[in-house]
């Protein structure tokens, strides 16, 4: 008793549950002193080991107690069949907003395969096709073209590519639904105005990563597409079916205009962090429309389509002007009227010009023929409305060229160039029609439109 009265003094007489957990170990043969804590812990052990003995896998967690964890081992957690079967392709945006071709609603539920939605759609006008396409929609794994309907092979080829566009790459190529643009031209003679009304466009291709588009239409003249003759509509945000209900007009559009320029309208996605993305286009030659008529159009959109690059620069378009020329016979002089400017090219920073225009009579010996009207500023379209008078025989005007050129003027420097444009018997289309007129209408004022080309005249040099 001596020993187990040591190790009562050692442990301490207060603890009754050690002593008890010792003094059972040391029964057993163990001579390490343990915790109740840990007893306990193995107690259950031997509990569990008692509950699942002889138990398969499954049997061990179906058994147990209410409240308790199932205990699953590695081997029985491997052996379990986790296998999701086949991979399911991810459905892409498209499938849930798909397009269909022009005139033809969506397939029917019941119906299976392209082929079927389209006999549905094509056999309204016989009895015995829809009869057909019927029976072909009914066979869910035969795809036989041949017995669908007569015809119908290249609107099967669209139908195939609307249903499974290619959103990620989305390229634009033929086989990529771009959209439609609705609009409506009128070319107004009498005011040499051609008004151009864009009303909306459908199905527009995709741009932003949320599926939607912020469209916008920007108009060119071709040839000699620059950002004088640019005009544009508003963006409107987040919508594939943009309405504007706007109308653009162009000013100073002359009968030689009508027969030689295209009408470029460009449809874009606009973009605040980055550059604006093209969606399509579609152009109309001028010479399609008949004066004072208005000419409606519903066009699919193109991708866009190479500009002629052997086109000379330096018939690039800086503008519009409007020129009167009077002969008065009274006084015997040439009456010059500056009337106004349109679409002028932007030379300064902030999008606009200040500009004025210069006139002069060559040959000019005396170097007393220079003309020049007021500034206007931060404007791209000016009225001047003046008037310059040339003392010349009537007699002398076929061997006599007009210069007229409009400038931007700037503060500090250099004045910059924006256009000019001459007439005269040296001249031609329109330029030489407006001189010609001029001299067979004496006393009459003759009122014209005139492009406005980067050419400076070389005899300004002189």
């Amino acid at each position: 008793m001596a020993p187990n009265k040591t190790h009562f003094l050692q442990i301490g007489s207060g603890d009754v549950g050690r002593v008890w957990g010792y003094r059972k170990r040391r029964a057993g043969g163990t001579t390490t002193p343990t915790s109740s804590r840990e007893a306990k812990r193995k107690k259950k052990k031997k509990k569990r080991r008692r509950r699942t003995r002889g138990a398969p896998g499954w049997t061990a967690c179906m058994t147990q107690r209410k409240g308790e964890k199932p205990t699953i081992s590695i081997q029985e957690h491997m052996a379990i069949d986790v296998c999701p079967g086949p991979i399911q392709p991810i459905k892409q945006i498209s499938d849930y907003f798909p397009r269909y071709p022009r005139g033809l609603p969506p397939a029917a539920p019941h119906q299976v395969g392209p082929v079927g939605a389209l006999c549905s759609a094509l056999s309204t006008s016989s009895a015995a096709a829809s009869a057909t396409a019927a029976a072909e929609s009914d066979r869910p794994n035969e795809d036989k073209p041949d017995r669908a309907c007569a015809g119908a092979s290249a609107s099967l080829q669209a139908t195939k590519r609307d249903e499974e566009p290619d959103v990620e790459g989305y390229d634009s190529d033929d086989s990529t639904t771009l959209g439609t643009l609705e609009f409506s031209l009128l070319y107004d003679q009498e005011n040499n105005a051609l008004h151009c009304t864009i009303n909306k466009a459908k199905g527009l291709k995709p741009m932003d990563h949320n599926g939607l588009s912020d469209p916008y239409v920007k108009l060119h003249l071709l040839p000699g597409a620059s950002k004088a003759n640019k005009l544009r509509t508003k963006t409107l945000h987040n919508t594939l079916n943009p309405v504007w209900s706007e109308t653009l007009t162009y000013y100073g559009i002359t009968d030689e205009d009508m027969v030689r320029k295209t009408l470029r309208i460009s449809v874009c996605d606009e973009d605040k962090f980055r550059h604006n993305e093209f969606i399509g286009e579609t152009r109309i030659p001028l010479k399609k429309l008949k004066p004072n008529q208005i000419k409606n159009f519903n066009n699919c959109l193109e991708k866009q389509l190479p500009v002629n690059k052997t086109e000379d620069k330096s018939l690039e378009e800086r503008g519009r002007i409007m020129i009167s020329l009077k002969y008065n016979t009274q006084k015997s002089c040439l009456v010059v009227g500056i009337i106004r400017c349109a679409h002028l090219a932007a030379m300064d920073a902030n999008g606009f010009s200040d500009p004025y225009v210069k006139t002069y009579l060559k040959p000019d010996e005396n170097k007393k023929s220079k003309h020049k009207t007021a500034v206007k500023k931060k404007t791209l379209n000016p009225e001047f409305n003046e008037e310059f008078c040339y003392d010349i025989k009537y007699a002398d005007l076929t061997k006599k060229t007009l210069e007229v050129t409009v400038w931007d003027y700037d503060i500090g420097k250099s004045n910059d160039f924006i256009g000019g444009v001459s007439l005269g018997i040296n001249a031609n289309g329109e330029r030489l029609k407006h001189w010609f007129d001029c001299l067979k209408n004496k006393d009459k004022k003759i009122e014209r439109w005139h492009t406005l080309t980067n050419e400076l005249p070389g005899s300004l040099n002189d």
